[in-house]
């Protein structure tokens, strides 16, 4: 049974998973090598909550709650869990690595989660001791709101592993999607084309991709493709899209976007950078 958790990685989407967790009364750990990350995690989750409150979508008991249920380090020591989820950045040694050094200080029926987007579980597993506790838990961007995670499993993940991760993501309140490892597994490989296309059409038609994220919202979606890139992450989602890219044997209609390559190159990644498509140095994004 999974009472306590242990998220690796500050940035945006661990913040956010981890947000979410302790909110559904887990303890929480939140790991970063990095003290900035995690100084900055914290202040960013307080920061979040008190917004929570103050348009009265929590109360002041569930922010709370929140807080009593997470703490931050930057020592590895400290991370002793029931599930580990790895949200770090997307590269294949490091996440193994890391995994490694945690597989030797828990238990040993501690599960092992990776966040992924675009690397191979079965990839991560068969590198990380006892495989069969290694799975995908693919949390998507800003994870408190986002209903779907992806639960993806390799041949040799265990049957116990599966249902513990599906009753941990039933209550977290989250809606399970099963999937096998494979490449982009389902979201990322349909949702590929919501992001290339939009890149493709403002290159190849000059259209301001402001115009295109109006659009696209008008329609129903809650954030156009420009504004979610630069919410995950522009190197993340060349990353991605590379990745899918290459795993699929390079199909052009999955070509990565040369712009999608000068945001990255230009260290213009979106909301955590301060500029991306747009610019957020101002409280009214323009367009950069």
């Amino acid at each position: 049974m999974i009472n306590a958790v242990c998220v690796c990685g500050a940035g945006t989407m661990g913040s956010g998973i981890a947000r979410l967790i302790a909110g559904r009364g887990f303890a929480t750990i939140v790991y970063d090598v990095d003290a900035l990350k995690i100084s900055n995690s914290e202040a960013s989750i307080m920061q979040q909550l008190d917004q929570l409150v103050s348009k009265n979508k929590i109360t002041l008991h569930d922010k709370n709650n929140t807080l009593a249920h997470i703490r931050f380090t930057t020592n590895i020591n400290d991370c002793i869990a029931d599930l580990v989820i790895e949200a770090i950045v997307e590269n294949l040694q490091v996440k193994v690595a890391l995994l490694n050094q945690l597989a030797e200080i828990n238990h040993s029926e501690t599960i092992f989660a990776t966040n992924t987007s675009s690397l191979s579980v079965k990839s991560i597993a068969g590198s990380v001791q006892h495989p069969e506790r290694v799975a995908g838990l693919h949390f998507f961007n800003p994870a408190p709101l986002m209903k779907l995670v992806e639960l993806v499993t390799t041949d040799v993940t265990s049957s116990s592993v599966v249902t513990a991760l599906s009753d941990f993501v039933n209550a977290i309140g989250k809606t399970v999607v099963y999937c096998k490892d494979a490449p982009g597994f389902i979201v990322n490989r349909v949702a590929r084309h919501y992001y290339l296309e939009s890149l493709y059409l403002a290159e190849e038609h000059q259209v301001p991709f402001a115009d295109i994220d109006k659009l696209m919202k008008s329609t129903g979606f809650k954030m156009g493709p420009f504004e979610l890139m630069d919410l995950i992450g522009n190197d993340i989602n060349y990353t991605v899209s590379a990745s899918l890219y290459e795993a699929m044997n390079r199909p052009p209609r999955l070509a990565p976007s040369a712009w999608q390559k000068q945001k990255l190159e230009a260290n213009e990644l979106g909301i955590k950078t301060g500029k991306g498509f747009y610019d957020y140095s101002d409280p009214s994004p323009d367009n950069t």
